[in-house]
């Protein structure tokens, strides 16, 4: 691995856990180094970090709150 690609995985705490996790990606970033932008996507779909899993998130948030005001009235 590259000095760039271990520079990014260290400041990323996600990234590190998530290669810690699957090991499997330290023989692929070591062949190629773009298969850092391929850790990142499969790291955000593993911690539901993609935009869609936020939205979702806020949608539950919201019919939780309007659940909660629901029972109080």
């Amino acid at each position: 691995m590259d000095l760039y690609t271990i520079n990014i995985i260290k400041n990323n705490p996600n990234l590190y856990n998530y290669l810690r996790e699957d090991s499997s990606w330290y023989k692929e970033l070591n062949r190629n180094r773009n298969a850092i932008r391929d850790l990142e996507v499969a790291m955000k779909e593993k911690y539901k970090l993609t935009p869609s899993d936020k939205i979702e998130k806020l949608k539950r948030d919201i019919n939780l709150i309007s659940t909660i005001i629901d029972v109080i009235n």
